[in-house]
């Protein structure tokens, strides 16, 4: 995917994310947008940083980069969902990509997903918008069935990084 599909996806994400935590709608909707929207985006643009640096989709596209973001929170006390826009980088990367990228780099190994599009394809849009859709019904369902949470934002903040 390029720059405007991951942008895409980390909106439609926050957006989505927003009403999965604070489904009511109102005021407490809108500020679970305001607080992830920045870090989601942040995390769905730093991957390509190793466009300027490194072997692009090698060096930040891998899974030790993801885990030092997942575990930043819990060092630092910032950087909260940071993490969320990486995890879904790698997914938009693998699923809506032809090329994939390399999970286990240093290994020059990369997987990618064979029914994946071009990213210059007129399909690519439509690739980022369904597999978004698949990314925020797996959201939802381990925030409702599998965690069983009816909580907002910052419970689950609160739960997560403390």
């Amino acid at each position: 995917m390029n720059k405007k599909g991951h942008v895409l996806n980390a909106v439609l994400l926050s957006v989505g994310l927003g009403y999965v935590l604070e489904p009511s709608g109102d005021v407490p909707t809108f500020v679970a947008i305001a607080q992830l929207s920045v870090p989601i985006t942040l995390g769905a643009l730093f991957p390509d940083v190793d466009t300027a640096f490194g072997r692009h989709r090698k060096t930040l596209h891998n899974l030790p980069v993801l885990g030092l973001f997942l575990a930043y929170p819990y060092y630092f006390d910032n950087l909260h969902y940071v993490w969320v826009g990486i995890l879904t980088h790698y997914v938009l990367d693998y699923f809506g990509s032809k090329r994939g990228l390399a999970l286990c780099y240093p290994l020059d190994r990369e997987f990618s997903f064979p029914a994946g599009v071009a990213t210059s394809s007129k399909w690519a849009g439509v690739a980022t918008v369904a597999i978004t859709a698949v990314e925020l019904a797996a959201f939802a369902a381990v925030h409702y069935y599998v965690l069983r949470l009816d909580v907002g934002l910052d419970t689950v903040t609160a739960a997560l990084f403390s």
